[in-house]
């Protein structure tokens, strides 16, 4: 049965917390639209395809701004109580902190459940939608992606760059257009100056380039004679057809297969036929000595004989010269092909292992950060009854300190398993385990209702250590100090 004390304390969290979450995911939002405001600008998007875009991006940003709404929240809410006393008040009644924090740690647990449930399921799906929708608007309408110095290659048949691009977006010198529409032939066009637009119809690219040269090559494949030309004009149009690069409803199923598309579930039956693949590998590589290498099938007891009896396979066998030529073709295309067969599977062992390594990854990840939202919260909450400030003020600045850590944690954790550093499990739990000890002590400071962040007390043990350090005699031990009577 919930108690009065216990819809006080939720009822006090609840509000901060919902604010602290929508403020939280705008600003994550609005980073990652920032991010992809440069592939939506010209496209001609409709405005439901710009809604679904931001939702799929930012979709995976809810998980992360619930940590953060429960630490600022947690450290809002006990500050809050102990800026009016009421934190005071309820512990002289003979009620412990910890049994003030029950209610909220309970609330936290749910949390933790509802963003792992939406990391495992919704996010998946969110990110399959995305990938899907920023592939095809990427490719649409490429008039105002092209780069100065950079070929842009996404119109096919066709490469093009641009030395320079002016303010207008319209105005490029230094053109160099390259058509590869045989690749038997090598035709460029360049120019020294040109205006880029779209056609009326958005369908055709149009250059209208001047003062440039147009370069063609004339064969074919059963001629081997060629016929180059040189053709200089002072004004050239050239229309480069858009139609492949107009949006399309690319299919889900093209990037299903992802590990970012994948719930736990899946996760854990891919990594489990990966490591199988990777057994069958070892099995092949074992059958490949076996049959390249046939000393190798001898039991390792026979491989040296005692001192004095010859071995047939150390022995060196008296061959003639005219069949030793042959020999040594034939063993070295047998080193050859045992070399390439050995490489091919190590190649293979080695696309397994990052796969495998990927799966894992993102595997801990829905674990961990939902564990987080728990693992904030026992650092909120004491830190709000010891700094016992409420408000967006101080709360919120040491919200954003403990954020950054964990945040940082987690990045360098994620970087370190990625690059083989350390294994995915210690790499995404490297945040956890390390606030865990900081959770700890600051729970046992707010317990026995200890002054960390009062300056004063830091003052006072500075000054005494100073007054001790004056206090300490200077005088040299083999001296001595003569009174006056």
């Amino acid at each position: 049965m919930i108690k009065k004390l216990d819809k006080l304390i939720i009822k006090s969290f609840l509000g901060p917390f919902v604010i602290t979450f929508f403020i939280a995911f705008f600003v994550l939002m609005m980073q990652s639209l920032w991010k992809y405001i440069d592939d939506l600008v010209g496209k001609g998007l409709d405005l439901l395809t710009v809604l679904q875009f931001v939702w799929y991006a930012s979709a995976s940003l809810l998980v992360l701004a619930m940590p953060i709404a429960i630490l600022i929240s947690s450290i809002m809410t006990f500050g809050n109580l102990g800026e009016q006393f009421e934190l005071v008040a309820i512990k002289s009644s003979g009620i412990s902190l910890l049994r003030i924090m029950r209610p909220l740690v309970l609330v936290c647990v749910f949390f933790c459940g509802l963003t792992f449930l939406f990391a495992n399921y919704v996010i998946p799906i969110a990110n399959l939608k995305f990938v899907t929708l920023y592939s095809d608007i990427y490719l649409k309408k490429p008039a105002f992606d092209l780069k100065e110095g950079v070929f842009f290659t996404h119109i096919p048949n066709y490469a093009i760059k641009i030395g320079k691009k002016e303010e207008d977006g319209k105005t490029i010198r230094q053109v160099l257009i390259y058509d590869q529409s045989n690749p038997l032939q090598d035709n460029c066009i360049t120019a020294e100056k040109g205006v880029m637009r779209l056609s009326d119809d958005e369908k055709y690219l149009e250059f209208n380039l001047t003062n440039g040269y147009r370069y063609q090559e004339r064969g074919s494949a059963t001629d081997s004679s060629t016929e180059y030309t040189r053709v200089h004009f002072t004004t050239f149009k050239k229309l480069l057809d858009l139609s492949a690069l107009q949006k399309q409803n690319t299919s889900d199923s093209l990037f299903r297969n992802n590990f970012k598309m994948l719930s736990a579930r899946q996760l854990d039956k891919n990594i489990d036929s990966i490591q199988n693949a990777r057994s069958q590998l070892d099995q092949k590589l074992l059958d490949l000595m076996r049959v390249s290498l046939h000393y190798s099938q001898l039991p390792p007891a026979s491989w040296e004989k005692i001192k004095g009896i010859p071995n047939p396979y150390l022995t060196k066998p008296i061959v003639p010269d005219s069949v030793s030529v042959r020999l040594k073709q034939m063993y070295n295309a047998r080193i050859a092909e045992l070399r390439n067969s050995t490489r091919q599977v190590k190649l293979e062992k080695e696309a397994k292992q990052k796969e495998l390594k990927f799966h894992k990854i993102e595997w801990h990840r829905k674990f961990s950060i939902s564990l987080a939202c728990l693992l904030l919260f026992f650092v909120g909450a004491p830190l709000g009854a010891i700094i016992r400030k409420g408000g967006l003020g101080l709360p919120l600045v040491v919200a954003i300190v403990f954020f950054l850590i964990f945040h940082l944690l987690n990045m360098f954790g994620e970087k370190f398993a990625r690059e083989e550093i350390l294994p995915p499990f210690w790499g995404m739990w490297l945040a956890v385990f390390g606030l865990i000890p900081v959770g700890i002590f600051l729970t046992y400071k707010s317990i026995h209702d200890s002054q960390v962040f009062n300056l004063e007390s830091y003052t006072r043990l500075f000054s005494l250590f100073g007054k001790r350090k004056k206090n300490i005699p200077t005088t040299p031990a083999h001296e001595t100090i003569n009174e006056q009577p």
